[in-house]
């Protein structure tokens, strides 16, 4: 249906028809022709003439296979919106007790709402009565406060694929009739919608309920206004598709005394992004290397968005530049969302147009190759993709300050090829770069001394196999353990739940091919079962930052409230507790990038133990400060009473 130029000039039928049209065509097909922000148009402009309409307050969810209704304990209300700084400061204002109201500041996800009981996963559905998908547990992850894992405790959020899931793993991953996932949001809903999942377990297909309450950025009210740019830019560096951002108020007693309405609570609104768009010129295309794919990126007319200059966007993967039959030269439409990422929408021919697509790799020369979406270069010693599996692998090793920059110049001045040539490095060979000293020397050689020992899993997720990253290489290693996985035929590994033949087909391949090399990793490094690395059922904790004691007097703290002391920041970690949380040192800059809780040292020493620990903890004394960003949510009551454990906040997917 054609979408009016004039709305105030539709009639009221005709708004109707348009809404229930683009909410089929939304929430039962997963296949939208218009943008979010111009369907919020329609309904607001129903809204004003109408305002109880029952389309206006409607609680629309996606359709999914499901096993049957299942009533909620407690409701999932949808969220009133708005569409500005100034529509929420109102609706603040409104409601606080004082300008210094605290609040919180919450990613609004851009997927599924589900609740998780222990036993039962259902949709938000109507908001009273989900539906039962308790079928595609075996697809889902949980990341929560303090923990990240298999979903196997009670839990109310969003069912998303995240942004780096969905770069690497549904680049390989198959639809049903074949082809590719577009984008994330379109993902969900398919692999919701099936009625069989064994062919995505198959694929290592992924999917991750993020809990409402992992991550918060606590302020009073009326700092909102002079921190908002700085918030949205924060949120869009999260590796989750958001459609926005949730603000309610901190304190839950006062939040819930607000009461609801038949559509939403009042203690809390939601901000959509209104998503811009502007006209523009393609001046060139650039080929930017991944560890196994060339990434085009756009290089553009430059363009202003909210006082943003923009020029450059991604294009995601060849196939998306075939599909939009993109030519250097074109015109294009690039839309924002959100005011932060940019991205291309539409485009038409220009008038002097060229092929933006190459043939040939920019770094070796080498004819490049299609697998699925993506361009890849089948040269083994390419230098550019060398580069990036290289960082790929020291990344999974959890290697601190050895970014590509570094990397650049070991290849070049010390000759490093291979992973295992960075632990033979001496404090010569490092002297040897610009800008390194003797203390910067001394740094790098103790990280490298401090991965040595590692988990089977790192290392496995370091080799950079194709469809093998940290979640299927704990998958596979629950099975058997490294020795035995070089080992296992493809029959073998095919079998393992969740790794399939394409995976197993990979895996072999890579174990035969490169066995002088992981012979060589395994002489310079010592390997760890999982299970044998301290308490597995303790959560564990880091601290970072120059404090008033020992670091171990702190250690000593932690054991005896049920913590086990970690020495640096990985995706295991339960918790950071920082002397100074505005800090930007490395662990923090990690912590913050992988959504792990943060805490001062004066909330960790005053907070009750993890659920684990018996251990009980005086109360805080009065004006301590609240957590920092990516801390679990925690309530505002009076002190001297001690914090909470974060409440399950209920922020239902919106339009």
């Amino acid at each position: 249906m054609e979408f009016p130029e004039n709305l105030t000039a539709a009639s009221t039928e005709e708004l109707v028809r348009l809404i229930e049209y683009h909410n089929r065509l939304y929430w039962e097909k997963a296949a939208p022709e218009i943008s979010d922000s111009d369907y919020d148009r329609l309904v607001q402009e129903l809204r004003r003439r109408d305002p109880s309409h029952p389309l206006v307050n409607a609680v629309n969810a996606p359709a999914v296979f499901s096993g049957g209704k299942v009533r909620h304990a407690s409701p999932m209300l949808s969220l009133d919106k708005a569409y500005s700084l100034e529509e929420v400061v109102s609706w603040g204002r409104k409601f606080a007790r004082s300008p210094e109201e605290g609040i919180f500041v919450q990613p609004k996800y851009d997927g599924i709402s589900a609740n998780f009981d222990g036993r039962i996963l259902a949709t938000r559905g109507d908001g009273e009565t989900g539906e039962d998908i308790t079928d595609k547990l075996p697809l889902l992850e949980l990341e929560a406060p303090g923990y990240r894992g298999k979903l196997d405790r009670p839990a109310r959020g969003e069912i998303v694929i995240r942004s780096d899931d969905f770069e690497t793993l549904y680049s390989h991953i198959r639809r049903k009739d074949g082809g590719f996932y577009k984008n994330p949001r379109n993902a969900v809903a398919g692999i919701m919608g099936l009625k069989e999942i064994d062919f995505m377990v198959d694929q290592g297909a992924k999917l991750t309920l993020v809990d409402y309450s992992l991550i918060s950025y606590p302020l009073p009210l009326n700092e909102l206004p002079s921190r908002w740019e700085a918030l949205l830019e924060e949120l869009s560096r999260l590796p989750y598709p958001m459609d926005g951002v949730v603000i309610k108020f901190a304190d839950a007693a006062f939040r819930e005394s607000l009461g609801n309405t038949a559509h939403h609570p009042r203690g809390e609104i939601a901000f959509k992004y209104s998503n811009v768009r502007r006209e523009t010129t393609l001046l060139d295309v650039e080929w930017s290397f991944g560890k196994n794919n060339l990434t085009p990126v756009a290089i553009m007319e430059p363009v202003e968005f909210a006082g943003v200059t923009v020029k450059r966007a991604t294009l995601h993967n060849v196939q998306n530049v075939i599909d939009m039959g993109l030519c250097i030269g074109d015109h294009i439409t690039v839309e924002r969302a959100g005011d932060v990422i940019p991205y291309i929408v539409a485009s038409s021919p220009g008038e002097n147009r060229r092929n933006a697509l190459i043939d040939a790799c920019p770094a070796c020369g080498s004819a490049l190759q299609r697998k699925g979406p993506e361009l890849v270069c089948p040269n083994p010693a390419c230098p550019g993709t060398h580069l990036q599996r290289l960082s790929a692998a020291v990344k999974a090793l959890d290697v601190e300050n050895l970014g590509e920059s570094t990397l650049k110049k070991l290849i070049s001045v010390c000759g490093v090829r291979h992973l295992k040539d960075l632990f033979q490095l001496t404090a010569a060979d490092l002297l040897r770069l610009e800008g390194f000293a003797e203390k910067s020397a001394s740094n790098l050689l103790r990280e490298l001394r401090r991965v040595r020992k590692l988990p089977e899993y790192q290392l496995l997720t370091a080799l950079n196999i194709p469809n093998v990253g940290p979640n299927i290489a704990k998958v596979l290693l629950k099975e058997l353990d490294f020795r035995q996985l070089r080992e296992a035929g493809e029959e073998t590994l095919s079998a393992i739940p969740g790794i399939g033949p394409e995976r197993a087909k990979a895996l072999r391949a890579a174990f035969d091919e490169r066995a002088e090399e992981i012979d060589e990793l395994l002489g310079a490094l010592t390997l760890v079962r999982e299970e044998s690395t301290g308490n597995a059922a303790l959560p564990t904790v880091c601290f970072t930052g120059k404090m008033p004691e020992k670091r171990s007097y702190y250690e000593a703290l932690a054991r005896e409230r049920g913590y086990e002391p970690a020495d640096s920041v990985t995706s295991t970690l339960t918790l950071l507790v920082a002397a100074d949380v505005n800090d930007s040192s490395s662990k923090l800059v990690k912590a913050r990038k992988l959504g792990i809780k943060i805490l001062p040292l004066q909330d960790f020493l005053a907070s009750p133990p993890p659920a684990s620990s018996p251990t009980e903890l005086p109360a805080p004394e009065a004006g301590e400060e609240q957590p920092e960003l990516f801390a679990p949510e925690p309530p505002t009551p009076p002190p001297p009473s001690p914090p909470a454990a974060p409440e399950e906040t209920e922020q239902p997917e919106l339009f």
